[in-house]
């Protein structure tokens, strides 16, 4: 089909005065070029606007498995003739299952709104705080010795030294993981309250759908003082947009979608339309099927083009100097230009608007054209301005926009086509069925006088499976109807459906290579042979191959969000709006956001964390506990992975943590053999101390027993000495005694031997006379010696001598 589409459309001239672009009949003419561009009022239905809305009404109906049926029909009749046919017509909904998997697994991914300010204040704010984490890192010694002298916290960050981070790596990770300012808390608490309050699940749901089934997803953004924050689901095949080839619509330049309202809808939302004006679109010719080709003879209802249109206008300033050398900006229309003057100067800027417009489809009645209020500005350029459409197309080329489902539909078709085949040739398939030989029945006897009736063969036959025959005929000729029951078997058809059931596998696994939607993925009895590691790979491949759909719905999400969080300024500057916050976030974050309200210092960067899939979980999962069994972590270090959303910061905490133990474990290890090595030599010390001691009291009793010894000898010396003085004594009064004795006996001696010498002379004249007298009387001979008692022998004093 030939498409009719005007691309020397009659937009208006941009390069004029912006007090003529702010005029209705700017408006229209811009309305008109759209109309121009993208509807055909002359009865032709080849339009772009219809052309779209046909294409995408067609792959819903195949994606829900409700496509028609007459394009299946046209097949099988025979001249248009269906009447022999008993066939359900119900379409299979082979892409039904193929686009829930999509969308639901989309939907499964969770994900957390994390809101980064990137303003020059909050960076330094950040980066200030950063150095002094880093500052007391490195004086961590310094300031505890400070702290224990002084006894106040010396640290620049105020954090615990126990807490510090070590490494520059442990750092950056603590700055990731950090509690966020309390602007970031706030602008994420109100931004999830703006989702929360408008149902966003729900519109993403059906913008993934349309992702999924028409290639192609919008949502809008916008703000009223009656409503607030209003995130609305809107249909692609109800929209229109300027040509691009980007498939996130960044370079549009008007974006409009048509609503279909009831006439007292569009008094109430436009109360400033004449009466005449409604008459007049009530009774247009056309009111219905204007747009989408499909009759609607509804007269009280209106189709409505709502458009953005973006533009430019210049901001001109008149610099002025006062007599004091200040100056004055005053705010100009873009016609001032002035002489040269030394008194002030033209300071001017062009920047990007948007004007709002709403139009009665075919007619000329406009019912807004206006600049649009509470425009989204980025902080990073306020030049330039965001439209209230979010759109992504992630396979559009050349303005022709392809879906997972657009690639299916000859494959659909063929299958069920196939269907309808298999129906056919199944109601002409018959069942099986038996030959009886009536001749050859004939021809038997029972001997019994009976013949074989067919009744009876049949009833035997279908009982007991045996038939009872003759060979030969009673003529004795053979007989060809020896067996007179035979099964037939009408095997026609079963090659018909084998080749059908093949054609319908195969288009089926041609859906699965074009979408790569595999069997691992879809759900299919997987193969027996096939390894667990093999099925997972193929999921994964699965997942690669659509995972430009999910990128394209968390772009939408991110936009949103971030058109929101532009928007919050004036949400928080509306007194009802404000009120509607505060009841929904806390009060404490809600005057934290009233800074946004009083200044335009933050800049927001908003981006999605994904949650980690299942096998990421229980990998990550694994990790841990294989951390946890071999004693790297505490489990209060696995609890606080576990808290970490993003897989990759949780396997760097991970490492980090692992690090940081196995460091620990060492230095424990090491501290324990220094304390191993210094109790034994405490030991070894002491052991040399008890030695010491022990040769000490050695030496202390050795000492003592000499001493013992030479007390003892000089008491025994002086005993002996004693002795002796008194032996000597004694020997000195004996030897007196024995000096005295022997003058005594010296004497005596003398004397004795005086008297001796008289005795002897005495004996011998005795003697002399008895001698005379044995001489004379001649007797016997006499002995005149002592017996040895006369003398002490050799008895003295000697042994008494001292030695």
């Amino acid at each position: 089909m030939k498409i009719s589409t005007s691309y020397n459309s009659s937009f208006p001239d941009q390069v004029v005065p912006d007090e003529e672009k702010m005029t209705i009949e700017y408006g229209l003419q811009v309305s008109r070029a759209i109309e121009q561009e993208w509807f055909s009022f002359g009865g032709s239905t080849s339009n772009r606007f219809n052309l779209n809305y046909k294409t995408f009404n067609m792959l819903r109906l195949y994606a829900r498995g409700e496509q028609p049926m007459d394009k299946y029909k046209n097949e099988l009749a025979v001249n248009g003739d269906l009447s022999y046919m008993n066939i359900d017509w119900t379409p299979v909904p082979v892409l039904s299952k193929f686009s829930n998997i999509v969308c639901n697994g989309i939907s499964q991914k969770e994900f957390d709104l994390n809101a980064y300010a990137q303003d020059p204040e909050s960076i330094a704010k950040k980066t200030k705080a950063q150095e002094a984490i880093a500052f007391d890192m490195k004086m961590k010694s310094a300031i505890a010795e400070g702290q224990n002298i002084f006894g106040q916290d010396m640290s620049k960050s105020g954090m615990d030294p126990n807490s510090l981070p070590e490494t520059p790596a442990e750092l950056e990770l603590f700055m990731q993981l950090k509690p966020k300012m309390a602007i970031e808390v706030a602008e994420e608490e109100a931004i999830n309250t703006v989702f929360t309050q408008n149902k966003f699940e729900n519109i993403k749901e059906r913008v993934d759908q349309d992702l999924v089934n028409i290639g192609i997803g919008i949502t809008k953004t916008s703000f009223n003082k009656s409503e607030g924050l209003v995130v609305d689901y809107v249909d692609p095949a109800k929209c229109v947009w300027s040509y691009t080839e980007d498939p996130y619509f960044s370079d549009l330049y008007y974006f409009g979608e048509v609503k279909q309202l009831a006439l007292s809808e569009l008094k109430k939302e436009f109360p400033n339309i004449s009466d005449s004006d409604l008459e007049r679109i009530q009774s247009s010719p056309i009111n219905g099927s204007n747009v989408t080709g499909f009759m609607n003879n509804d007269r009280d209802t209106v189709q409505v083009l709502y458009f953005e249109y973006k533009t430019y206008m210049n901001q001109v300033f008149k610099i002025k100097r006062t007599d004091t050398g200040l100056e004055k900006v005053i705010e100009k229309t873009d016609q001032f230009n002035p002489p040269p003057n030394d008194n002030f100067e033209r300071v001017s800027r062009s920047i990007e608007v948007l004007y709002q417009g709403a139009k009665v489809m075919n007619t000329d009645i406009m019912l807004r054209w206006q600049l649009a209020e509470n425009m989204s500005r980025p902080f990073a350029d306020t030049t330039k301005v965001v439209m209230s459409y979010a759109a992504a197309a992630p396979r559009m080329y050349k303005g022709k926009i392809q879906s997972l489902i657009s690639k299916c539909i000859g494959f659909a078709d063929i299958i069920n086509l196939t269907n309808l085949k298999l129906q056919q040739v199944l109601s002409k398939m018959v069942p099986d069925g038996v030959y009886l030989d009536v001749d050859g029945l004939a021809e038997v006897d029972l001997g019994n006088g009976t013949t074989y009736n067919p009744a009876e063969a049949l009833n035997m036959y279908f009982q007991t499976g045996s038939v009872v025959g003759r060979s030969l005929t009673q003529d004795g000729d053979m007989n060809r109807g020896k067996i007179p029951i035979q099964e037939l078997q009408t095997g026609s058809g079963s090659s018909k459906i084998q080749s059908l059931i093949a054609a319908y596998n195969y288009n089926m696994q041609m859906i699965r290579d074009v979408t790569g939607l595999n069997e691992a993925r879809d759900g299919a009895m997987p193969d027996s042979n096939s390894l667990v590691g093999l099925q997972k790979l193929a999921a994964n491949a699965s997942n690669t191959a659509t995972n430009h759909i999910l990128r394209s719905s968390l772009f939408l999400t991110l936009r949103t969000a971030e058109i929101i969080s532009l928007k919050l300024t004036d949400v928080i500057a509306n007194p009802l709006t404000e009120n509607s916050l505060k009841n929904s976030i806390s009060e404490l974050n809600v005057e934290t956001l009233k800074e946004l309200a009083n200044s335009n210092l933050y800049d927001f960067g908003i981006f999605l964390e994904l949650e980690p899939d299942e096998e990421e979980k229980a990998e990550l999962t694994n990790n841990i506990n294989t951390s946890l069994q071999q004693g790297s972590i505490d489990i209060e270090d696995a609890i606080d992975i576990r808290n970490v959303k993003n897989i990759q910061l949780a396997n760097e905490m991970l490492k980090l943590k692992r690090k940081k133990k196995v460091e620990a474990a060492h230095q424990m290890q090491m501290q324990q053999k220094q304390a191993e090595a210094q109790a034994q030599a405490q030991v070894q010390e002491q052991i040399a101390m008890q030695e010491v001691q022990k040769q000490q009291a050695l030496t202390a009793e050795k000492i003592a027993i000499e001493k013992a010894k030479a007390d003892f000898e000089i008491q025994r010396m002086q005993m002996e000495a004693q002795m002796k003085e008194q032996l000597m004594a004694k020997e000195f009064e004996y030897n007196m005694q024995l000096s005295q004795g022997k003058v005594q006996a010296e004497q005596g001696k003398l004397a004795e031997a005086e008297d001796r010498k008289d005795k002897r002379t005495k004996m011998q004249a005795t003697q002399q006379s008895e001698m005379i007298q044995q001489r004379q009387t001649d007797g016997m001979p006499k002995n005149f010696e002592s017996q040895g008692n006369d003398v002490m022998g050799s008895f003295d004093l000697s042994s008494f001598e001292p030695s």
